[in-house]
């Protein structure tokens, strides 16, 4: 997605070799405009997987996965990282370790919410180890449900996360694959100089 491309070229700013920020457009503050193309092509990858819901984890993957929800005309489910006082009924929960900040959440979705009959496709931000998208996956089994797909916005390619995805058997859509952080400088993958 040449849109997302160039955001991450542009806007993104290498922390270091293993961390890109990218709160301009993404992670703090947000392109309505990009989320709103971003929903759109999951769409058009995903729709004849006959999806009924769209889950993320708070809080990142909430604008785009809210977007793609909007176009497949379905619910926004996403994982909390803390059990809310209103919920005292059933609810699924995972571990998650993160990334980013090294640290390792519970998160939850409520049973309420998620049932077998649902065919889910799991959106998130970034692509590193695979934690999150593979946490997702957890709480959309003990429903019984079916995963469908992975939508990434970016994926670090030179990280472990899509082959442990696809080793869990799972179909792995990225928008946007970085080769390298090097400097502050971004190389993404089909590109020789960024």
């Amino acid at each position: 997605m040449d849109a997302l491309r160039r955001k991450v070229i542009e806007d993104g700013v290498v922390i270091d070799e293993k961390i890109l920020k990218v709160d301009g457009f993404l992670n703090h503050q947000i392109d309505a405009a990009l989320m709103y193309d971003i929903g759109q092509t999951f769409y058009e990858q995903f729709v004849d997987q006959g999806v009924t819901k769209i889950l993320t984890i708070e809080a990142s993957g909430i604008a785009p996965a809210i977007m793609a929800a909007h176009r497949f005309d379905v619910p926004c489910l996403f994982a909390k990282k803390a059990k809310p006082s209103t919920l005292n009924a059933g609810y699924y929960q995972t571990d998650v370790h993160s990334f980013t900040k090294n640290k390792t959440n519970t998160v939850i979705v409520s049973e309420e919410f998620l049932s077998a009959d649902d065919k889910v496709l799991i959106i998130d931000d970034f692509l590193a180890n695979g934690e999150a998208a593979l946490g997702l996956h957890r709480l959309v089994e003990q429903a019984g449900a079916t995963t469908v797909g992975v939508g990434i916005l970016v994926e670090k390619s030179f990280q472990q996360g899509r082959s442990r995805l696809e080793e869990a058997g799972l179909t792995v859509s990225s928008l946007c694959q970085v080769a390298s952080l090097t400097g502050n400088k971004v190389t993404l993958v089909g590109d020789t100089e960024s």
